[in-house]
């Protein structure tokens, strides 16, 4: 005899938040954030801040994430004031996309 499944919407939902998923999460965002430190440049002279950029990667996790806030997600961010630079590029300098590469290949 098949064995049945019957899908909990609420049960679902608590999955998606629960502390084992959250802890997942986490565990993928700090291996992105590894991965970007790797990769990141270090600026060399004129820059007044060398290594800046590089060291300024941090992880958020919670769970109440995600467009409807049910869910549990983590974040990586860079808080350097030049980040967006660094990633997006500008008219001077070439885009890194130190976050967008880290995350297409990290994360497990």
């Amino acid at each position: 005899m098949p064995a049945k499944f019957k899908m909990s919407k609420k049960g679902v939902g608590q999955l998606l938040k629960s502390r084992m998923i959250q802890a997942d999460m986490l565990h993928r965002a700090e291996l992105i954030e590894d991965l970007a430190a790797l990769i990141a440049p270090v600026g060399s002279p004129p820059d007044p801040h060398p290594g800046l950029y590089k060291g300024s990667f941090e992880v958020t996790t919670t769970s109440r994430g995600g467009r409807r806030k049910d869910r549990a997600t983590a974040t990586v961010s860079n808080t350097a004031p030049h980040a967006a630079h660094v990633e997006f590029g500008t008219e001077r300098m070439q885009a890194h996309h130190i976050l967008l590469r880290a995350a297409q290949a990290g994360g497990g």
